[in-house]
């Protein structure tokens, strides 16, 4: 009988919601973005350095109401002034073990739906948790594609929650040192909870050993895959997003950004709803962003913002 309420469970969270809606996201300025689009927005992201939120900044507990009904967290491993303050090599080590157990203390207290974002656009030289250069030379051990999934499935567990004892377990299973604190953590189940393991379609660079299915740490480790995508010059990476949707067939899907780059691109607009209402696993997808004088604004795209109204926001619940 457990398993199979498991299986029901799991079929219903795979299942979009009985009026077919998804949850509509947005980064930066909401009523900007409602005044432009009428979007009442479901989920609040927001980007956070390493440690933001716990030790310096608006804490956790002010921005979740803020981003509320459904928060998104996305985090990475700068630090406050910018430089890497974190390896993902680290992370599995649990040296960043006190930021991530006071988010699931947080999550526990706030007692809503959330979903973290950490360390996305992992496939992206950019980034520092990125396991390659531009020019595709490694980073080294502490980058590389085995210490991020340490570091993700690490993530995802403090995340969770659970007794120390079932939390260290699972760590020790994938040879990682236990938690760096002495107690059991709030438990977070799904759907409460929703990690969002979330590349791009494709690598930059656009290597071998640097596609996005290098970094995946595994079923178990990820409750949404995600894509970010953007319209850059008329052109986004459709095939690259049908791809990695179609690589992860048991999972939610979402786009946890989107977005027109200084363009105003109707037919991309129309393209992403067409997309969503035909990839039923999709449960949401998030613009980038609402702030004045951003190229990604859509106060100078009047196309753009009607069709955004038109297409996109009947498909939010």
């Amino acid at each position: 009988m457990r398993k199979l309420a498991l299986v029901l469970l799991c079929t219903l969270a795979l299942a979009p919601s009985a009026d077919g809606s998804i949850l509509l996201g947005v980064a930066g300025d909401r009523s900007r973005f409602k005044g432009q689009t009428t979007q009442r927005t479901d989920v609040g992201h927001v980007f956070l350095a390493w440690n933001q939120g716990y030790l310096w900044g608006r804490q956790f507990e002010a921005w979740f109401p803020m981003l509320a009904p459904t928060p998104m967290i996305g985090f990475g491993t700068k630090g406050k002034g910018g430089a890497e303050f974190i390896t993902p090599g680290a992370i599995a080590n649990g040296k960043g073990d006190a930021y991530l157990v006071d988010l699931n203390k947080e999550a526990a207290a706030w007692g809503g739906p959330l979903i973290v974002r950490p360390l996305a656009e992992m496939n992206g030289h950019w980034n520092y948790y990125s396991a390659f250069n531009a020019n595709g030379t490694s980073r080294g051990p502490a980058h590389s594609t085995k210490a991020f999934k340490n570091a993700f499935r690490r993530i995802y567990l403090i995340m969770h929650g659970g007794t120390r004892t079932y939390v260290n377990a699972k760590l020790a299973k994938w040879g990682m040192p236990a938690l760096k604190v002495g107690h059991d953590l709030p438990e977070l189940p799904f759907p409460q909870m929703r990690v969002l393991w979330n590349p791009q379609g494709y690598g930059s660079p656009n290597i071998p050993a640097n596609t996005a299915n290098s970094y995946y740490p595994g079923d178990n480790f990820v409750d949404i895959v995600g894509n970010d995508l953007y319209s850059i010059r008329g052109k986004a990476e459709w095939d690259a997003n049908l791809k990695l949707y179609g690589s992860h067939p048991t999972k939610q899907y979402a786009i946890g950004e989107w977005g027109v780059w200084g363009i105003d691109d109707p037919t991309f607009i129309r393209r992403m709803a067409s997309f969503v209402r035909y990839h039923r696993r999709t449960v949401m997808i998030a613009w980038y962003k609402s702030q004045s004088e951003s190229i990604f604004d859509l106060y100078n795209k009047p196309n753009t913002r009607a069709a955004y109204r038109k297409y996109i926001v009947p498909l939010g619940g």
